[in-house]
């Protein structure tokens, strides 16, 4: 597509119209929490702990791999987990609207091997996630992030590319992306975080969510002529 420049150093597409990207996390927004569905299968309610909790996601996940191991779990019993999950109510909708009027990312901090049947039944929309390393006995020993803070950079990187960005999140680690972005909600957090962040717009329906996309949209900067 041909672009051309615009002030502050955005883009506009070669109709004259700034380009936009809505960027969501995954978990909490389109989808149940998987580890606290997990924990709810296995008993274990040391598993309910989610970045909504715990804001280090790399102390996070050692608290739960040591769960997993310590219990036997292995990735097989996750995904068994997951393949019984369906969207959140409304989830559906939501998205089939919103890729109608816009282009759409997940940017999210699961994992390649847990979202394949969450992705399918949202019709396959673009997922950013991180990846597990899987021993021959099925049994979790790590994951690779794509990168360090990578929804925050994935924003930042969209922008360098001209687009306008809207980011929403329901977690401590959704904040660097949505502070990142040129609009952006809470959507679901809990109170804790919304109290920790009373700047930025919070909501917990997705018409809400879908009204202040359309503001963003239609807020778009004129061209210059």
């Amino acid at each position: 597509m041909r672009v051309a420049s615009g002030p502050g150093g955005r883009y506009y597409s070669a109709g004259g119209r700034y380009m936009e990207l809505i960027c969501l996390d995954l978990e909490g927004v389109l989808v149940p929490e998987i580890w606290i569905a997990a924990a709810r299968k296995t008993g274990l309610d040391e598993l309910k702990l989610t970045t909504r909790d715990i804001s280090d996601y790399d102390e996070l996940m050692n608290h739960r791999l040591n769960v997993l191991n310590r219990e036997g779990i292995v990735l097989g019993d996750i995904q068994e987990v997951i393949a019984a999950l369906e969207p959140l109510k409304g989830a559906e909708e939501f998205i089939a609207e919103l890729r109608s009027r816009c282009r759409l990312v997940l940017l999210s901090d699961t994992f390649e091997q847990f979202a394949a049947p969450l992705m399918r039944k949202l019709d396959y929309p673009t997922l950013f996630c991180n990846t597990l390393t899987v021993d021959k006995q099925g049994r979790i020993t790590g994951y690779r992030l794509r990168r360090p803070d990578g929804k925050r950079q994935a924003v930042q990187a969209f922008q360098s590319m001209g687009f306008r960005v809207f980011a929403a999140g329901d977690s401590y680690n959704d904040v660097s992306m949505i502070q990142a972005a040129d609009a952006a909600m809470l959507f679901r957090a809990p109170e804790t975080i919304r109290d920790e962040f009373p700047g930025i717009p919070a909501g917990r329906e997705y018409g809400h969510l879908m009204g202040e996309i359309v503001n963003f949209l239609e807020s778009r900067p004129e061209s210059s002529s």
